[in-house]
């Protein structure tokens, strides 16, 4: 691992300065990069779930609502606390489950049915 880390840096630092800033903007994520899902395709949870936000709760989980921290940096970079996270259940799951729908601060909801591996920007 730390080999291919030295192998990306240092053919970072051989590219041209315009294909540089090119890879730079190719790895930062936007809304276009993403699949779309409708709200009608989100499973029957996703959608109980998207309804208690835009209603402000209840909630099925403590955590719901809280800080998402986009660590992975799969969603669009933005300021921490943008971005809000809430469990959908998942039927037979023991705990919170892996599936979550984040909310941004100006109205854009994103699903992740594989605990923020992948996401989903739900088209309403």
């Amino acid at each position: 691992m730390l080999r291919l880390m030295w192998m990306v840096l240092a053919a970072m630092l051989w590219l041209p300065a315009g294909a540089q800033a090119h890879a730079h903007h190719a790895a930062q994520s936007t809304h276009a990069d993403l699949a779309i899902i409708s709200v009608a395709q989100l499973p029957p949870e996703g959608r109980d779930t998207l309804r208690a936000i835009k209603q402000g709760g209840p909630f099925a989980y403590p955590r719901d609502g809280v800080v998402f921290g986009n660590f992975e940096q799969v969603l669009p970079k933005r300021t921490r606390g943008y971005y809000h996270e809430y469990t959908v259940k998942t039927p037979g799951s023991r705990n919170r489950g892996a599936r979550r729908i984040i909310s941004g601060a100006t109205g854009e909801y994103f699903y992740t049915a594989d605990h923020y591996n992948t996401f989903k920007r739900i088209q309403e």
